[in-house]
């Protein structure tokens, strides 16, 4: 730390709309009040993190993204109650704590949600991050801004794992897995016999399928257009795998399931798709929807077909998890052999994130993992 309370750090940083990420020098605050100061090991890389560099949600830059930090607990802040130096933790969403949707078990739909998450500073309007000029850098992004050697996050959303598991793979569980597997569990209660349909095969919609063979469905449909995506859904538990490139997805599911699935998770943020898994609904079937297309986008669906069915469809924020909680559950499935989410990752070195995101969006990397810190 320097005179003023500050860490050299290396960050990176976006400074305009749809420019690489540039890898630079910055500095960063001591923590405050409930506050936790970690070392970043290993951050995923997630769809929000490109959208929001290419401005489809209106985060204000330069700003230092990141949101599926893994590290160890450097320094807490002086109200922090649980955590200690050293421990070992994954860093998730934002959230006040308590508003009503957070004191009820809803801190994925925290009313403060959006501004902690992208609104580019702390709840106070000030920035932890400077540039080497001392310039404030927009940053709490999902509340940590893990593009970088160290990152800010408030205990309640850093969350402490077993030393036991390969932290520098844990990071992701923050958001991307933690939303497939918690739509699935949390949010539909898929239930054991049922039939599930996951419309899109990525990081997200692959976790949603490795959940629905845990709870226990009988009939597990994945639809995508990748061939390597489909291939690797099989083996992680799906019982069918549909090529939309190739055949109709609603009457492939139809055909699989007789009249409908009974639960769906639509991931891609394609208008288009989601009405394809509103279609491929049964009757009572329920849709969750996760997929995030620009603000203001819309979709459409017949709704006789909704009403006469009685057909549901609903938003999913970050798998309706309380992250403290479904974190280290997920880790202790993949301890067991259960939830083998490494299968889809891979590892890319900080200088490499441009390429991560490349590769990511092309579709050649399911979920790449930025490792920083060893």
């Amino acid at each position: 730390m320097d005179q003023n309370n500050h860490r050299d750090i290396t960050a990176a940083v976006v400074h305009a709309k749809g420019e690489p990420f540039r890898l630079e020098r910055a500095r960063i605050r001591a923590p405050r009040a409930d506050e936790v100061l970690v070392r970043i090991v290993a951050t995923g890389m997630c769809h929000t993190d490109m959208i929001v560099r290419d401005q489809y949600y209106p985060v204000p830059l330069p700003a230092v993204l990141g949101h599926e930090g893994a590290g160890v607990v450097e320094a807490v802040g002086p109200l922090v109650r649980d955590l200690q130096v050293g421990d070992h933790v994954v860093l998730s969403y934002g959230h006040c704590g308590h508003c009503l949707p957070c004191g009820s078990g809803h801190a994925s739909y925290c009313d403060e949600f959006f501004g902690r998450n992208f609104g580019g500073t702390g709840p106070d309007g000030k920035s932890a991050l400077q540039d080497e000029a001392g310039r404030p850098l927009h940053d709490h992004f999902f509340a940590q801004s893990s593009f970088a050697t160290y990152a800010l996050s408030r205990e309640n959303n850093a969350i402490r794992v077993s030393k036991e598991a390969p932290l520098e793979l844990l990071g992701p569980l923050g958001c991307g897995i933690q939303t497939g597997a918690g739509a699935v569990i949390n949010s539909l209660k898929v239930a054991p016999g049922s039939s599930f349909a996951a419309f899109g095969a990525g990081a997200v919609g692959l976790s949603a399928v490795m959940a629905a063979r845990i709870a226990g469905a009988s009939t597990i449909i994945a639809i995508d257009v990748v061939p390597s995506r489909l291939a690797l859904a099989k083996e992680l538990g799906a019982t069918h795998a549909i090529n939309s490139n190739e055949t109709d997805p609603v009457a492939s599911v139809r055909e699989f399931t007789g009249k409908g699935t009974n639960y769906g998770l639509e991931s891609t943020g394609r208008p288009e798709v989601l009405r394809q898994a509103v279609d491929a609904l049964g009757g009572l079937g329920v849709l969750g929807v996760v997929g995030a297309p620009p603000l203001g986008v819309s979709a459409s669906f017949d709704v006789n077909d909704l009403l006469i069915h009685g057909k549901s469809i609903r938003g999913i924020v970050e798998g309706d998890s309380i992250a403290r909680a479904f974190i280290p559950e997920l880790v202790n499935l993949h301890l067991q052999g259960r939830f083998p989410f490494d299968k889809l990752v891979k590892f890319y070195p900080f200088d490499a994130i441009n390429q991560a995101a490349e590769d990511s969006e092309r579709g050649i990397t399911l979920k790449p993992i930025l490792k920083i810190g060893v």
